[in-house]
């Protein structure tokens, strides 16, 4: 039993979309606090003059310590915003008349009020587009307490997990002895020497979202990813 625990990002990179899949469950890890200029709710595409953030506007004034899954949206028109900005952006890339559908679908019917719920809907849609199938739960459903890497812990004992599957950015703060102690061994996500793709706009960028790969590579996009070949 394969774990991998993260905050909910908006339309995120490959890599967490990898690490998804090579979990057999995937918490989303949304009681943890919400953090300004953070992946939580933004992302990157390109565009021919360079990078452009695409950013959910939410209420952060007075909200200094709410946590990610109480983060509310602060302008109801983000979803039209953001799908007007990746048509006139993809709308010439090879399989946007295959993709450009679903996500419209997607932005129309995102009439959800909080930040976590929106991800959620594109994390699943996105994951079921690469064939993904890991089974999502939400950290509200344990009982979390310790400090940041016993409450990692206690959710992995509660799945019975063998592996817990973490990005390489915790290695600063993990305590993996406390996994090997109750029989969990930790797999460490390595991001480097993924294949380029065709991608549009200038030179290559591997740190865009999801969407770029989606758009440009069509049902080949597992191909492109290191667990979902």
């Amino acid at each position: 039993m394969k774990v991998f625990i993260s905050q909910s990002n908006y339309i995120p990179w490959k890599g967490y979309f990898d690490a998804i899949q090579r979990a057999d469950v995937f918490v989303l890890y949304d009681d943890m606090q919400y953090t300004k200029r953070d992946w939580r709710n933004r992302n990157q595409i390109k565009t021919p003059n360079g990078l452009q953030w695409l950013s959910i506007p939410v209420k952060v004034k007075g909200k200094y310590f709410q946590k990610i899954n109480e983060t509310e949206v602060a302008d109801q028109d983000w979803p039209l915003n953001h799908w007007q900005c990746i048509v006139n952006n993809y709308r010439k890339a090879p399989f946007f008349p295959v993709y450009g559908p679903r996500f419209e679908a997607l932005y129309q019917s995102a009439t959800e009020q909080h930040l976590s719920q929106i991800n959620y809907r594109f994390l699943k849609a996105i994951a079921g587009m690469l064939g993904i199938n890991t089974h999502i739960r939400w950290s509200s459903e344990f009982a979390l307490r310790g400090d940041k890497s016993e409450k990692l812990l206690h959710i992995c004992k509660d799945l019975q997990a063998t592996h817990y599957i973490s990005g390489p950015s915790a290695q600063g703060y993990l305590q993996e002895d406390i996994f090997r102690q109750n029989g969990i061994d930790v797999l460490w996500m390595d991001y480097s020497n993924y294949p380029e793709y065709p991608q549009l706009f200038g030179p290559f960028n591997h740190f865009v979202s999801i969407l770029d790969l989606l758009f440009n590579t069509g049902p080949a996009a597992p191909s492109y990813l290191k667990f979902c070949r």
